[in-house]
């Protein structure tokens, strides 16, 4: 997009305080079968980019039926009435175009980027597959051998591979972001044709997808071939999972070792934090990039350059539609004691405890935060994407026009606040790897 492309080379000049945001329009509105769609107009480069996000991700799962969400994720490129397998892809990339597709705990979300008058096929590939989705033996076949090998690529041999999924496992007991989309062994690896087909006449239906458009289109042509495409398709009739259930409060640290074919030794440290919408997110969120965006951040400076203690060591702030985690990860030099690091770390979170962080550091993380905005959306496909995750995760498509904001209000008090309400002791889950010959030795974490 050319405006936010000429918007951060003003904002790489003047910083945040100057910075005033282009407003985004878009056209919303929502079909009589349920299916919302979102369209934004940007005639600077004869693109589209089209995103369908289905509002199922692998928290919709029930618990011991994993699976299925990262399943669809590849059984949805299989055939339809009219398109043959494997078909998907030679017809966007004969077009000039592309496309693929991915799954979290909370959405699954389809795109493609077209030339521009190319829109009319995108839209009907789209609609082939919520409608017209062949489901039998053959293409569960190949959609169950396609995830192995995503399995073996991500788990065979891999040093620190299943991280996520142990920390999600170990930090929810009742919530289910105890489960990640992939995990080396899940219950869809036997699921039967008919569970497969039910849960994609409940999940993969215009009542629980949102269309978002972006690029070089006339709106009321595409809301055209939206309608044409799409309002034949029946809405769903089973009854979609919502979840209502919440994780209890932590009130006691939980340490574990994993031990596995590592190297050097780990600590993982997971914390419980408010979903991405809430105000202290916003302030976890600058917290994760003071501590370790490039080697000016604090765990950079101290665990890796001064001291020596750590070869890696990260932040994340994990926002999600529910509440998720603030996760600490270091790997120790050689030698280094990995109870030695983990003091380390935690010290760096007791000094945003204890002291405001400076005026220069704060306006550095609004630098980096409005530049990462801007990248974001600086291109239609992430437009089209980031609009329709803020509709149907947070009920707010203007998210778009007003997020960027919430991060550019955060005070010294928010982050320290924020540091004392949520990166305490009692609030989260440890973890040590080590390696497997730790375990005969007896040696292990605290």
């Amino acid at each position: 997009m050319l405006k936010n492309i000429i918007l951060l080379i003003i904002f790489s000049f003047f910083g945040t305080e100057c910075f005033a945001q282009l407003k985004i329009n878009f056209t919303e509105y929502s079909l009589d079968n349920g299916l919302h769609v979102i369209l934004h107009k940007d005639n600077s480069a004869p693109v589209v980019a089209i995103a369908v996000l289905y509002h199922v991700g692998s928290k919709n799962e029930q618990k011991g039926k994993t699976g299925f969400a990262n399943f669809f994720e590849q059984l949805m490129f299989a055939g339809t009435k009219d398109i043959a397998p494997g078909q998907y892809y030679k017809y966007v990339r004969d077009a000039g175009g592309e496309l693929n597709a991915n799954t979290s705990q909370d959405r699954t979300i389809f795109y493609e980027t077209l030339p521009a008058n190319q829109l009319d096929l995108g839209l009907w590939l789209e609609s082939e597959r919520m409608h017209y989705l062949i489901i039998d033996s053959s293409s569960v076949k190949t959609a169950r051998e396609l995830i192995n090998r995503e399995r073996l690529r991500k788990f065979n041999n891999r040093p620190y591979s299943d991280v996520l999924e142990q920390i999600f496992r170990h930090s929810y007991k009742i919530y289910p972001y105890s489960w990640v989309p992939v995990e080396p062994i899940q219950y869809i690896d036997k699921a039967s044709i008919k569970e497969i087909k039910d849960f994609y006449k409940t999940y993969y239906v215009p009542n629980n997808a949102t269309i978002s458009v972006a690029g070089d289109i006339d709106i009321d042509k595409t809301k055209e071939l939206i309608n044409k495409y799409f309002s034949s398709i029946p809405k769903g009739e089973n009854k979609i999972y919502r979840l209502s259930v919440i994780e209890p409060k932590q009130t006691k640290e939980i340490v574990d070792t994993v031990y596995e074919n590592v190297k050097m030794p780990a600590v993982i440290e997971a914390y419980h934090i408010p979903a991405f919408t809430n105000k202290d997110f916003f302030s976890l969120y600058m917290i994760a990039a003071l501590l370790s965006s490039g080697k000016n951040s604090r765990l950079y400076k101290s665990l890796i350059e001064k001291r020596h203690l750590a070869e890696q060591a990260e932040a994340h702030s994990f926002g999600m539609e529910a509440p998720g985690l603030f996760v600490l990860l270091g790997i120790t030099e050689k030698n280094v004691d990995p109870d030695v690091l983990k003091i380390a770390m935690n010290t760096e979170l007791d000094k945003l405890k204890d002291h405001l962080i400076s005026k220069n550091e704060l306006q550095r993380l609004k630098n980096l935060t409005a530049e990462k905005f801007i990248e974001a959306n600086s291109s239609d496909a992430g437009l089209a994407e980031n609009l329709a995750e803020f509709s149907a995760l947070y009920g707010n498509a203007n998210l778009i026009n007003t997020n960027l904001q919430s991060y550019l209000n955060i005070t010294p008090g928010d982050i320290k606040n924020a540091a004392v309400k949520y990166l305490g002791k009692n609030n989260r889950v440890v973890l040590y790897y080590l390696p497997v010959s730790a375990k005969t030795s007896g040696k292990g974490g605290e």
